[in-house]
């Protein structure tokens, strides 16, 4: 078989395997999703707090479709979310697209944020720590990133809250409007990415800073800072754009807990405070949604990997 026919076909089926793992993926969490939010329980007995006649029951067992059985329940939902009609929520009696689509400004803006500080922040730190390598300064940068890394967001979020709103007043402690609501929610979900990023940043610079081609850089008579931010970051830059992936997966998932903390109007507190509704069909649309989009961004971000690297493919 000719080179270029081996290639294809090793790149086709690259792509094949890894869009079937995160077909098989999605509809793992579906079926988990849909399990365990049955398991909370009956959402009727939420709607009839104050109880019903069985007449009432059934009727908006009905009303609901959970008089199907739980296989028949199973296949509507999953057929209604691939056609766009997520259905209306039992809480709020409104259909989900419109609760999402009221909320998702907030999150998006608020993921953005996080991801371009994490980008700012994280990536010219790492380069200084390995320019500064083995000096105060990459050991500080160092163990400030790794303490950042191991705090939980939410953890950090409470102790920003209590510090800067309950302490000092000098910022909001929660809600959403003006770009101070932005500042705590911002610094607590990014410490963690910028502190990854960093640390990979500095490891893979590592890795070229010391090389033969960029002392002939050097020989040129090119500035130091050129030589570094032009020739070896742009050759470190496979695993960082690989961890930026994954941070935005983990920025996109982790924005459920930060919106409860913070009260932010967003998709996240909107599907914790459905949980506890037992509001079935936003839960269900929520956690999909953010399931497909992490699922789709590592599927892109290994994809992109093994075009930057084709041995990927070949070992794959």
């Amino acid at each position: 078989m000719p080179l270029g026919e081996r290639r294809g076909c090793l790149m086709t089926r690259y792509i094949a395997v890894r869009v079937c793992k995160a077909i098989l993926t999605v509809l793992f969490i579906w079926t988990l999703v849909f399990v365990l939010s049955r398991v909370t329980g009956d959402p009727v007995d939420w709607i009839l707090s104050e109880g019903g006649s069985a007449e009432a029951i059934a009727q908006v067992r009905h009303n609901l479709g959970l008089d199907f059985p739980l296989w028949e329940q199973y296949f509507r939902a999953f057929g209604d979310i691939l056609t766009g009609n997520a259905g209306d929520s039992y809480y709020y009696a409104r259909p989900v697209s419109d609760l999402f689509g009221e909320r998702f400004i907030a999150t998006f803006t608020l993921g953005a944020l996080v991801f371009l500080v994490t980008i700012l922040i994280g990536i010219p730190l790492g380069v200084l720590a390995a320019v500064k390598h083995n000096t105060i300064l990459d050991r500080l940068t160092m163990s400030i990133s790794i303490a950042g890394y191991t705090i939980p967001n939410f953890v950090l979020g409470i102790l920003l809250i209590m510090v800067f709103s309950l302490y000092i007043h000098v910022l909001p402690s929660g809600s959403y409007g003006t770009a101070a609501h932005y500042v705590l929610p911002v610094i607590a979900m990014s410490v963690g990415p910028t502190a990854s990023v960093a640390r990979l940043t500095r490891s893979s610079m590592l890795d070229v800073i010391g090389q033969d081609y960029l002392e002939s850089v050097r020989a040129k008579g090119v500035n130091e800072w050129v030589v570094i931010y032009k020739h070896a970051l742009r050759n470190s830059m496979i695993p960082v754009i690989t961890i930026l992936g994954a941070q935005l997966s983990t920025i996109i998932g982790g924005s459920v807990i930060i919106e409860t903390v913070f009260a932010w109007p967003g998709i996240g507190s909107l599907i914790v405070s459905s949980a506890r509704q037992r509001d079935f069909p936003v839960v269900q649309f929520g956690v999909m949604m953010i399931c497909f989009s992490i699922t789709l961004i590592n599927l892109l971000v290994d994809l992109s990997y093994s075009i930057l690297d084709p041995r990927i493919r070949v070992k794959s």
